[in-house]
């Protein structure tokens, strides 16, 4: 039987935000026994530049979760003490590797509820973190939202958040917009479909105007050395001091450690949701389209693994957005509706331009993370020795002259450099580039046509997985162009906001 179409409201989504709350988040938690939680994160750069966020943290009471009552307070709940669990690990001279009872116990029973891992997340840094200057209008207007919480204070670090709370907002209305799609595509409907492709095209290069504007107000150079770092999690974090990841005190006396990745921009259900519906598909980094997964190779040897980033980051989502793209993956049937009815020029131009489109999204994006991660990186392995020492001073608090002494002993993420680098990671845990590029070249793989620098040309052709050209690569894959989130290392691993 085949499955139905999704209801928007059956996972909690509505056909105006999309995957933001229909109601504006909670701009503080009602009952009043949780104030003292309230009270750190509104003062969390002061804390962190005294150095005061950990004993604070640590002499906390343990709260109870039993007054938590509606959804909106369980999120709530979230953004508070991941801002508070990141600013712990990240806001001292080296990072914290054990979470002590009073913040992990309420943590673990808040992330479970949500079904959410216990770091912060792109649905604790974004979707839940904003409030509306004026409620009545919507949530794309970058002029009318603004952050709760950042570990900085900077104007650069609100603009970071702010453009992709702006980017959900713009893309709500694709959710619908698509679902219609998929159901009148069920009813052989061509003129609806074609109608659907053709808006929804044009709402992904609104995006990606949007997008372009983040070189507004947020600075590479703040981002990646005062932003970044805060935003990693504890996955393949060696290289910045927590060789094991971190210990959540639960009080039990029974410590195991544990890894995860930061806040990505993969972890984005409306990014997902737009290669589910045109039927993009990715693989794991590092493997081609022919790549037989479940064959040996030549040696007889069992075949490489992969790691598919991608599919993992769902295990970053709220619980019912993971479901609902789950659901939509069971349904989509574009690129197989426009297969059947190739003959018709203009539906398949209409599929074609949305690929072409989302690829040129993926384009503006790595040529930002260059921009912002890749040539800050750079500027920091072309240091020499010495300078780089000199460089390598807490995240939060510079080295006084008279306190270099213990310089040598403390680790900032950002600066972290070395010749066993092998390619660049994003907070999210996974290698850069070849993510980026491969995500990206991807996309164009369904084409009907011929996809030419981005555009359709010349109508259907031949079922195929069309190649796309490569924007601004050298030949041995080096970007010309000068890209979001932190990276800590530069081998094949994982942990960074913006990974699409």
């Amino acid at each position: 039987m085949i499955p139905p179409v999704p209801s928007l409201a059956e996972y909690g989504l509505s056909p105006e935000s999309g995957f933001l709350p229909s109601e504006p988040p909670l701009q503080s938690l009602p009952d009043p026994y949780y104030s003292r939680w309230e009270a750190i994160v509104a003062n969390l750069q002061a804390l962190i530049l005294s150095q005061r966020l950990r004993v604070t943290i640590d002499h906390m009471p343990i709260l109870s979760t039993d007054q938590l009552n509606t959804v909106p307070e369980w999120r709530r709940a979230y953004v508070l003490l991941t801002f508070m669990l990141h600013g712990y690990i990240w806001g001292g001279d080296i990072p914290a590797e054990k979470i002590p009872p009073s913040l992990t116990i309420p943590l673990l029973t808040v992330s479970s509820h949500l079904e959410l891992p216990p770091v912060a997340t792109y649905a604790s840094l974004c979707l839940w973190n904003y409030k509306s200057i004026f409620p009545e209008d919507p949530a794309d207007n970058l002029e009318n939202i603004v952050p709760f919480f950042t570990f900085t204070g900077s104007l650069d670090e609100q603009w970071f958040y702010l453009i992709s709370i702006a980017i959900e907002g713009r893309g709500a209305t694709t959710i619908p917009l698509m679902l219609n799609a998929i159901s009148a595509a069920r009813q052989g409907d061509i003129k609806v479909v074609t109608e659907c492709l053709n808006t929804f095209a044009q709402r992904l290069d609104d995006i990606g105007t949007l997008l372009q504007r983040m070189y507004e107000n947020c600075d590479p150079h703040v981002f990646y050395h005062r932003i970044r770092p805060f935003l990693a999690g504890s996955k393949n974090m060696s290289d910045a001091g927590l060789p094991n990841g971190i210990v959540y005190d639960d009080g039990t006396g029974k410590e195991s450690r544990h890894t995860y990745g930061g806040g990505s921009n993969a972890q984005s259900s409306l990014i997902q949701f737009f290669d589910i519906v045109l039927n993009v598909e990715h693989r794991p980094t590092g493997t081609k389209r022919t790549e037989n997964s479940s064959s040996s190779d030549e040696g007889g040897q069992a075949p490489k693994k992969h790691h598919n980033f991608i599919m993992e980051m769902r295990s970053y989502m709220p619980g019912p957005h993971r479901r609902f793209l789950e659901h939509v993956a069971s349904v989509a049937n574009i690129r197989e509706f426009v297969l059947e009815n190739r003959s018709d020029k203009a539906l398949c131009a209409a599929y074609d331009s949305c690929l072409a489109t989302l690829r040129g999204l993926r384009d503006k994006h790595i040529q930002m993370v260059s921009r912002y991660i890749i040539v800050k990186s750079r500027e920091i392995r072309n240091q020499q020795p010495s300078s780089l020492a000199k460089t390598r001073v807490d995240i939060a608090h510079p080295v006084s002259q008279a306190s270099s002494s213990r310089s040598a002993a403390v680790v900032n993420p950002a600066t972290v450099a070395g010749s066993a680098r092998k390619s660049l990671r994003g907070t999210g845990g996974t290698a850069l580039i070849p993510f980026l590029k491969q995500s990206r070249d991807e996309t164009g793989e369904p084409a009907i046509g011929v996809l030419d620098k981005g555009l359709p040309v010349k109508g259907p052709a031949e079922a195929s997985y069309a190649p796309l050209d490569i924007m601004d690569e050298h030949a041995d894959g080096q970007l010309e162009v000068v890209g979001l989130a932190g990276t800590w290392k530069r081998e094949e691993g994982e942990g960074g906001l913006c990974h699409w």
